[in-house]
Order: structure tokens, then sequence, then C-alpha cells
């Protein structure tokens, strides 16, 4: 026998790790820490609030209080939709509670085909295809079609799941500075001649929610023959005359080679998506690994997803109203004192911005207990390492509910000290 291997009979001692092993868990150490100096101040987990039962597209009991929900991207309040609940009843009992398979193999029921064409009368476009999340959406369409010698340049404040579908793939990665139309001139200028180019932008940017001059950029990735992504998340629905976000609204969704969406904004449900006039776009079904390899989306929450698309075809005068609460809300929280991220209203997302994590945290809860809930958004997450109360608006808040807001928002700014 080797020397160094065990026998049946007289097993090697396992190894004495000692005080030197790693912990795996170290490397997050600073962020624990982080969390465990709020929680000792007293505050509670703005990252752990329990909603105890939800009444509306826009409330919520929170602690055992009637809370308004300022923080949660149903921006065209479809999640209590009479119609759109309805079809999710009746796919329930017709079809079950799940597929149990993914979409290649026994989880394609009509439903998905029929969300899937839903999509595509709602954009004009050819092809859709629908995945288990909108995370997984940008994850498997970018790591599919930019790969190994292809370069990927994309908007250095892009969403995680962007970065992740960048890093799932084997193509170069090329950030430029956010919104810099010239820095992305020069990145895709620099690009070897003849590899593939994949330009990803998104329509409204999460964060600050402020938007992207894509007719500006989409004529440079055109020039230097690129094709573009756009992940229009966080506009599909609101923005543009029909709902179809930033591209449209600019005047250049034909030039978009492929557009990312969720249901989780203004769909109302959960699931992600693709649509695209490719040609040859429908082998993503074979090739796509986090489509191939993933149990499809419920029967329930296909028939709400569709029953929802077709819904907003016609949803111009909630786009109207949720425009004139996100202008009404900017103007005041700028008239109060409080620095936003945007000067002027650009999506239904109002960033706050926070003087520290500490004061923000602080501000959350503030506001919580005047009644009403917001997200508060902490560095990695955020650009420049700001800290951020994120306010997102739905077409189902009335203008007395806007105007309940700037009065806890004042209230709370002045007892924390922001303003």
């Amino acid at each position: 026998m080797s020397e160094g291997i065990a026998t049946p009979d007289k097993p090697e001692p396992p190894l004495d790790a000692g005080d030197d092993a790693r912990d795996l868990f170290s490397k997050f150490d600073p962020i624990i820490k982080q969390r465990q100096d709020l929680l000792d101040s007293g505050l509670e987990d703005p990252f752990g609030l329990v909603m105890e039962r939800v009444l509306s597209p826009v409330t919520a009991v929170c602690n055992g209080r009637e809370t308004i929900l300022l923080g949660t991207y149903n921006y065209m309040g479809m999640t209590f939709d009479p119609e759109v609940i309805e079809a999710g009843k009746r796919a329930l009992d017709d079809f079950g509670a799940g597929t149990t398979g993914s979409r290649v193999l026994n989880g394609t029921y009509v439903g998905h085909k029929e969300v899937e064409k839903a999509l595509c009368d709602f954009y004009g476009m050819d092809h859709a295809i629908v995945f288990s999340t909108g995370y997984q959406a940008n994850l498997g369409i970018i790591s599919t079609i930019a790969g190994k010698g292809d370069y990927i340049v994309l908007d250095i404040d892009s969403h995680a799941s962007i970065w992740d579908g960048c890093k799932m793939g084997d193509a170069e990665v090329v950030p430029f500075k956010h919104n810099d139309i010239e820095a992305m001139d020069k990145r895709l200028g620099r690009i070897p001649e003849g590899a593939g180019k994949l330009v990803v932008l998104e329509g409204v940017y999460s964060m600050l929610g402020d938007i992207a001059p894509l007719r500006e950029m989409i004529a440079v990735a055109k020039r230097h023959g690129a094709m573009v992504l756009v992940d229009e998340a966080h506009s599909m629905g609101f923005i543009g005359p029909n709902g179809r976000g930033v591209a449209e609204d600019q005047g250049c969704l034909d030039d978009v080679d492929f557009i990312i969406g969720t249901f989780s904004k203004s769909v109302g449900t959960v699931g992600g998506f693709c649509v695209s006039n490719h040609p040859k776009f429908e082998i993503m079904r074979l090739v796509c690994r986090p489509y191939v390899f993933t149990a499809s989306l419920p029967p329930s929450v296909v028939a709400t997803a569709a029953t929802s698309i077709r819904k907003l075809m016609h949803a111009g005068d909630k786009r109207a109203h949720l425009w004139e609460n996100s202008k009404r809300m900017h103007a005041g929280l700028k008239t109060l004192g409080f620095q936003l991220g945007t000067d002027e209203p650009q999506s239904a997302i109002i960033a706050v911005i926070m003087p520290d994590l500490e004061r923000g945290a602080a501000m959350w809860e503030a506001l919580l207990q005047e009644g009403l809930y917001v997200n508060l958004a902490r560095p990695p997450a955020t650009p420049a390492n700001m800290t951020l109360l994120r306010c997102s608006l739905c077409a189902e808040h009335t203008e007395e509910q806007v105007g309940d807001i700037l009065v806890m928002f004042e209230a709370a700014g002045k007892a924390v000290g922001i303003i």
C-alpha cells in the first residue's frame, strides 16, 4: 500500500485544521459587524421587515399597524387587479400548483405560450422567451449570446444580474462611466476589428431612478457594429406611449436587439423575459443554461402575467396618474429640503440621499413609525457608496396618500435631523 493512503482496517487520522483554518464566513465580517452595530443601537432591522398582511397594492400591516407602501416596485398596482387574480385562480384549478419540470421537458403548458404571445403583442416583436425570474433572464441571455472572444460593453452602474451574467459567460467585459456616451464610444473604438460586441444598457437605473440617453447610445453602438441589449425592468408598463419603456419613449425601440424585462415590477407577479426580432433567437431555448436547467413558472403565475400584460396595453390613464404622483412627490421632497438623486423626476423611483448609513437607518425607522415603508439601500449596491431611501410610487397611490407621505417625510426628517 502506498504511503499516506488509508487502509480499511487502519484509517488515517483526520487532519487537524487548528487555528489557521480559514473561516469561509470571515469575508463577511465587516457586514456582520455593521448590521450588529445597527441592531445594538436599538433600530429595527431594515432588511428584515415582515408584512403581516397585504391590504392593497399600496397598503399593508407591518408591526401591527396599517402602513403605506412606498418601496415595492408595484408601479402599476396590478397585484390586486380582480381579473389578474381570477386568471391565477382558474389556472390553479385547471393545471395545479406547478409544472415540476423544465421548459424543454414537461414544463411548457399552454399558459407559458400564451404569456410569450402576450409579450410579442405588447412589444410588437417576433420572439419572446420567459424565464423563472428577471435575474435569470439577464443571467441567461447575456452569458449565452456573448462568449469567448466577444466583448461586452456596459454601464458601470448596471444591475447585479447584468454583472453576474457577464461573469457567468466567457466574454471580455468593458465597463464605462455611468450614462457617459463619449466614454462608451471610446471603449467600443478600442475593441479589436471583427470581434463580437454587445452593449448592455438599462432604461431606468433602479438606485437613483435616472434614465439613460438610449437614442444617442444606441446610435453609437450601431456605428461600431455592436448588438444592443436594454434592460427595461423599471420602465416597462409605465414609460412610453404604450408602456414599452425608455427605448419606445425615445423613439429607438426598433434599433434594440434584445429587451430584457421582469414580471415582478409593473406586471405584478414574478418571472423574467427577453423579446427580440433576431431571426435566430429561438435557438436560445436549447442553448441558454438558466432557461434549460431550471423549473418553469407555475401555471397560476403565467396566467396572471399574461392577463396583466394585456391590460397594461390599455393603461394610459394609470400611466398618466403615476407620472403626476412622481412629479408631485419629487417637488414636495425638494421643497422640504431633502437631497434627491435626480434634479427632476425621471421615473417612478425617487431616491432620497442620506448623510450616512446610521442616519439613513434611523430615518427609515422613523418613517416606519410614522406609517410609511420605503427601501433602505446601502453600499456596495449603491453608486458612489451612497446611502439611499429609495421610494417607488404606484399608480394606485391616491393624491391624498402622496400628501400624507410628504407630511411623514417632514416629521421623520426633522426628528432625525436630516432636514
